[in-house]
């Protein structure tokens, strides 16, 4: 008997009878899940091939130009020799996110690495796919969702989309314009159908070459007509500033520079418009198998609530060097870090205008580079040499506020910049209602031979040190850092999850962030349960290893849903810190908290670390709410009118119960007083 039904096959190489029917979620042999791997074919004619068709007995078609691979886990066709067009998908690896500073491709050994999915990558080859067809290349990671269909167009999304969220994609495109003109690759900008969004993030169907296009307008220019149709449909309360900043860049007279400041004030003035509301919860556990807990977090449940960092900071860092080095250098990154923020903080306080974003990633990487230089020099003072050397990931967010005037006249106080470091291979997660996206990409040896144009990706990641880490802080002098900083702006509510590789190995964020995190912002479980619950997770399915995690709960929508506080039996059973009675910080795991002699004597070595500098108070979540009453929906101004008529009827019953004399005189003589003040009333 012939089966019509479409099959897919299982990824595990061990699996006895690996043919599933598509639609499955685990396989009905060995259990494993089953992957859905959908990919973007590019070529001549491929749009023309019919749904259904089977290519190379792997592909199937399930719409133009989107193609099913029914065996995800055999390796696609690769070349030794790379075609010339697929050049540009490798320098740009890792190059997922929007860049502020510009380094031209030639000083960079690698490009900054990163993984908001912007950009796609080179999947494999496919030779004449189809007879009318020519030769495929495959894209994975283009903007293709889970169920195979494409993200919605810009110009689909556009006016339905926020001010805010108008101007932040006009941001990113920019950015992305200043990278790809360094690979001859902007066109890929100018054409609408291949600009897609996911919620905030911008992202590429593929990449066109711009010598192809005969124009006799400058790049600049042609991205500036490009936004003609989405700037004349822009919000109101912004066209008429985006009318004035495209003008210049459709007369040639525009420098980039100058486009990139005037688009990031209006950013950055349209995000105040909303309320901004920040929640912090931090946590680290030795986890099953291990000794001893090298990881370090900030917060826990040893910092005060008063520090000034929060809850705008959060820091994960796995140590490495091994016992009485990787716990000795995570907790001294940690410390250090705060330290250098604290002063960053306090020197952007004083500022009457926004600093530029440029100029805080430069602070945000030197800040690095000093904390880097401190544990070398521990390292120096130990004469630690090759594996012995003691490091560190790290990978912190840093929400800094910045007073600015909203679009509608307001003086805000926080123009909802969140920016994102990372070293090594812990990772940072923004997870909202509706999509989990990783926004860092692992400093390994993978990202270092699909960079320098040594290997296409799934070859790379064959290799058996494919995940080992080429960068951390501390192992070498930090001029030869390649420091990954990058900026998010919250305009939407979200959960930022910051966590060591204790929680990320086996993708268990991506497979479970719609248990813990989505549940928090529903309000259907707190903060503190979430991290509690993730963590116990991570020891269930890794506990080879320490996790740490942090979670910042980032609240823009006026609505605020209280989730029931969490039991005072720790969930986890392995946490001795208590939660704190306003739930800004959570407990630290009991177990490897404390430094073993040894350990705490090379933390007592003269690091000569900076003074630790004043730092106003961060504003607390419920004075944020009272000091941005003036930006409250029209709505919620109505309902505080409702508020006060009814305190004021229920006012007034009450007199008239409990003291009739004076109600009845007052109401009697109230006529004539109002007759006296407004002689037009009658």
């Amino acid at each position: 008997m012939i089966t019509t039904e479409r099959i897919i096959h299982c990824i595990n190489p061990t699996c006895s009878h690996p043919i599933n029917f598509v639609g499955s979620r685990v396989c009905a042999n060995c259990q494993t899940p089953i992957v859905y791997r959908y990919v973007w074919a590019i070529g001549e004619n491929l749009s023309k091939i019919p749904i259904g068709q089977i290519i190379g007995d792997r592909y199937e078609v399930i719409a133009p130009q989107i193609w099913l691979d029914k065996k995800p886990g055999e390796m696609p066709e690769t070349k030794d020799e790379l075609p010339g067009e697929i050049i540009p998908y490798l320098r740009l690896y890792g190059m997922r996110y929007v860049p502020s500073v510009k380094l031209p491709l030639s000083q960079q050994s690698s490009p900054l690495p990163s993984a908001v999915s912007h950009l796609p990558q080179v999947y494999g080859f496919v030779d004449s796919p189809w007879e009318a067809a020519s030769k495929a290349i495959l894209l994975e990671n283009a903007p293709i969702d889970e169920n195979g269909k494409l993200y919605p167009s810009i110009m689909e999304m556009w006016e339905q989309a926020t001010p805010v969220r108008q101007v932040y994609w006009l941001w990113q495109i920019l950015q992305l314009w200043q990278l790809l003109s360094d690979l001859d690759v902007e066109a890929s900008l100018f054409l609408p159908n291949n600009l897609r969004v996911q919620g905030w993030c911008v992202r590429l169907l593929e990449l066109m070459a711009t010598s192809r296009i005969h124009t006799p307008i400058t790049s600049l220019q042609r991205l500036g007509e490009s936004w003609q149709p989405l700037v004349t449909t822009a919000h109101p309360s912004i066209s008429e500033q985006l009318q004035n900043i495209l003008s210049p860049i459709l007369q040639g007279t525009a420098q980039f520079a100058e486009i990139s400041q005037q688009l990031n004030l209006l950013l950055l003035s349209a995000a105040a418009e909303f309320p901004l509301a920040l929640k912090v919860a931090g946590a680290t556990d030795i986890g099953i198998e291990p000794q001893q807990n090298e990881d370090s977090c900030f917060p826990t449940n040893e910092d005060s609530i008063e520090d000034p960092l929060l809850p705008r900071v959060s820091i994960v860092c796995d140590g490495i060097g091994g016992h009485e080095g990787g716990e000795v250098a995570s907790q001294l990154a940690v410390q250090s870090m705060k330290l250098q923020i604290r002063a960053l903080l306090t020197e952007v306080s004083q500022q009457s205008e926004p600093v530029p974003p440029e100029l805080l990633q430069q602070q945000i990487e030197a800040s690095l580079r000093v904390v880097n230089n401190l544990i070398c020099n521990a390292n120096n003072q130990q004469n630690r040499e090759g594996t012995q050397r003691m490091g560190t990931t790290l990978v912190m967010g840093i929400q800094v506020p910045q007073a600015v005037r909203s679009t509608m006249g307001w003086d805000a106080e926080n123009s909802h910049e969140l920016y994102i470091a990372s070293i090594g291979d812990s990772r940072v997660y923004w997870i909202t209602r509706d999509s989990c996206q990783r926004l860092t990409v692992d400093d390994d040896v993978l990202g270092r031979e699909v960079r320098s144009l040594r290997s296409m990706y799934r070859r790379a990641i064959e290799r058996p040190d494919a995940t080992a880490l080429t960068q951390a802080l501390g192992t070498k002098e930090g001029e030869s850092l390649h420091i990954a900083v990058q900026r998010l702006i919250i305009d939407e509510d979200g959960v930022l999850l910051l966590c060591s590789d204790g929680l990320s190995d086996n993708n268990l964020v991506e497979r479970s962030w719609q248990d813990f995190a989505v549940p928090v912002l529903n309000g259907q479980m707190t903060l503190e349960d979430g991290l509690y619950a993730w963590i116990r997770l991570a020891n269930q399915t890794n506990g080879h290893d320490n996790i740490s995690v942090v979670m910042t709960y980032c609240r823009v929508s006026p609505e605020y849903i209280i989730a029931t506080p969490p039991s005072e039996e720790s969930p986890l059973g392995i946490f001795e810190g208590e939660i704190e009675p306003d739930g800004e910080i959570i407990g630290d795991s009991g177990d490897g908290a404390e430094l073993a002699d040894s350990s705490q004597a090379l933390l007592d070595l003269d690091l000569e670390l900076p003074d630790e500098a004043p730092v106003p108070a961060a504003t607390p979540v419920s004075a944020i709410g009272k000091k941005q009453k003036q930006r409250k929906p029209l709505a919620l101004l109505v309902g505080l009118l409702l508020l006060l008529l009814g305190s004021a009827s229920l006012g007034l019953f009450i007199w008239s119960r409990y003291n009739p004399r004076n109600f009845n005189q007052m109401c009697r003589q109230l006529p004539q007083t109002v007759q006296r003040i407004c002689p037009r009333f009658k």
